[in-house]
């Protein structure tokens, strides 16, 4: 549903932007700004802004920036309509409710029902391990070194060893067997009936972004088999789409996540002080599990069992992860064999350092490539460097391709290999057309790389900040300038905005901001508000400031002239006119006076 321009503005007054992000970084007065350590990316001097006039916030080292509502969407990882929920609900502002069709209506109502039923399940087990019957489940979960904080952050509990224990406190709870069923906790039998699925197992809650119940995993407590169970797909679960532990890791500061294979393994990460760590739900990872983690973060180490299991597990998702646009390293956990284990022999210390020095993924699949080749004799060494054209050509951008060429051949020197003669042999593959070309086709040719800002663009960026941080220049602007200046699409949009805010008679930048409901977009955005340029005197800011509308004017007329269409006599004459006008500015700059009081 998409609110009236009126809500989303009532939510956002009614929030201001100094009190919701010193909720979240501790912020200094500084001016009549504040600052602080920046969310969005690692630093140790503080370069993140709040401007309580413009209702705005702006990272001068990441470019992170927008409204309170930017803010929730990038820190909480919310859509648009989640941040303005949040926020409504923080402000007690009622938003209009959302009308429903009659089949919509009963799917939500089901679907808020067996999340209930997950819920009161989870805090039956919580409550189960702390009974004289669960004794057995603690003391496996703290012999395995758990903190009593960490069961309960984690809400871990226990199922009793009868098979209808849940099913009887559900049923009086007044749930039927349809709903109970549909919840994938119970399975039914002709003879016995419904009966838990869960029993005699240590049990795990599975939680979604939004830290709701979905499912729960179990680890049996005993021989019986299978030793981890878990729920099976139901309305509100869907195992290929959903990671273990992403609740908790999503707000983390880390610029990766940290991908390992199990609960356990996530928990005592977490314990350890490395709460950016999930885990796919007992299946491999799939696309569903990386677009979910693209949307998180840029970069996953991956810290799988260092057993062969382990080995096929990491090649199988490093390949998913790229095509998803997500970089990945793996790390090397030898010769401990899952990260429990390494960090109780070798402390979290060492365990930062094996993240630091993880291998890049494409260099991972070289040295297991080399694993299967007979290195000693000339034969072996020639399939292998065959291998690596291969997978060299699977790379679709020449810049990628050239680095890596250079990384094997340095690591692999001693056998005699060159840049050139690996690359001539990617080369002879690539007009046979050999199946790792046919395989991996990029899908858009070469990275778009991101273009240096040109100085037009940077005078653009300068005067719409000085437009919203002293509005009192707007009747001097607008003497020479009009919005059709501002030749950037998303520039003139902007100042077209603040324009038609200027004759209601208030430039309000966050209330501008409102339309861009796009993160990214905001951001840029917001870049346009927070262009930066040291000077100290009146007569420098009076020299700047007409630098900059000339600089806007002359890229205003070249770009008029580009366009012209040379049977247009009337644009001719035009263009004719403004080129005199800006002639004529030149010479009486001058007598221009601006003031920034």
């Amino acid at each position: 549903m998409r609110y009236s321009d009126d809500v989303i503005e009532e939510v956002r007054m009614k929030n201001d932007i100094v009190d919701v992000v010193s909720q979240y970084v501790k912020l200094t007065r500084k001016g009549s700004s504040y600052f602080g350590l920046c969310p969005f990316h690692n630093e140790k001097t503080p370069s993140f802004s709040v401007t309580p006039s413009k209702q705005m916030y702006y990272c001068f080292g990441c470019g992170a920036g927008g409204n309170v509502f930017n803010f929730i969407m990038e820190y909480e990882n919310y859509t648009f309509g989640e941040a303005l929920s949040h926020l409504a609900q923080r402000a007690g502002v009622e938003l209009p409710q959302i009308e429903y069709s009659k089949e919509a209506k009963e799917k939500a109502e089901r679907k808020a029902l067996l999340l209930e039923i997950n819920k009161k399940a989870a805090q039956y087990f919580y409550y189960q391990i702390r009974r004289e019957s669960g004794k057995n489940a603690y003391q496996y979960l703290t012999e395995r070194g758990l903190t009593e904080e960490t069961i309960k952050k984690f809400g871990l509990g226990y199922s009793d060893k009868y098979s209808n224990d849940l099913y009887k406190y559900m049923k009086a709870k007044g749930y039927s067997d349809e709903l109970l069923r549909d919840s994938g906790l119970f399975n039914a039998d002709e003879r016995k009936g419904m009966y838990d699925k869960f029993w005699n197992r240590v049990i795990f809650p599975i939680m979604d972004v939004n830290n709701r119940v979905i499912g729960f995993g179990g680890r049996v407590m005993g021989d019986g088999k299978p030793k981890y169970l878990n729920s099976p797909e139901t309305k509100i679960f869907d195992k290929s789409r959903n990671l273990y532990g992403l609740n908790m890791a999503r707000t983390t500061r880390k610029k990766y996540l940290i991908l390992c294979e199990g609960y356990m393994d996530v928990i005592a990460m977490h314990q350890a002080g490395f709460t950016n760590a999930v885990a796919s739900l007992g299946t491999a990872l799939t696309s569903g599990h990386a677009s979910l983690l693209k949307r998180y973060t840029g970069e996953v180490l991956l810290l799988y069992d260092s057993d062969e299991a382990g080995i096929r597990a990491a090649l199988r998702a490093i390949p998913i992860l790229k095509e998803a646009g997500v970089n990945s390293r793996v790390v090397s956990l030898e010769p401990y064999k899952d990260p429990d284990e390494f960090i109780k022999n070798m402390g979290p210390e060492a365990f930062e350092e094996r993240l630091a020095n993880a291998c890049d993924s494409f260099m991972f699949r070289v040295h297991i490539g080399e694993k299967e080749f007979p290195m000693k004799e000339p034969q072996g060494q020639n399939r292998f460097f065959e291998q690596c054209a291969e997978m060299l050509l699977e790379l679709g951008d020449e810049l990628e391709r050239n680095l890596y060429i250079e990384a094997i051949v340095k690591e692999y020197h001693h056998y005699g290999i060159n840049s050139e003669d690996l690359r001539k042999r990617v080369n002879t593959l690539a007009l046979k057309g050999t199946k790792a070309e046919q395989r991996t086709q990029p899908k858009s040719g070469n990275r778009e790389k991101k273009k240096q800002e040109s100085a037009a663009e940077k005078a653009q960026k300068l005067m719409l900040t000085w437009l919203v941080t002293y509005p009192g220049i707007f009747e001097e602007v607008e003497k020479y300038l009009s919005p059709s200046d501002f030749v950037v699409p998303l520039y003139r949009q902007v100042a077209e905005m603040l324009f038609e805010q200027k004759k209601e008679g208030e430039i309000n930048p966050a209330r501008l901001l409102n339309i861009f409901t796009d993160s990214e977009e905001q951001r840029e955005v917001a870049s346009l508000f927070n262009a930066t340029i040291h000077l100290e005197t009146a007569e420098e800011q009076n020299r700047a400031f007409v630098d900059t509308l000339l600089r806007i004017k002359e890229e205003s007329l070249a770009e008029r002239n580009r366009n012209w269409d040379p049977t247009d006599m009337g644009a001719l004459q035009e263009l004719v006119r403004a080129k005199k006008e800006l002639e004529d500015l030149g010479r009486k700059r001058h007598q221009l006076h601006i003031s920034f009081e």
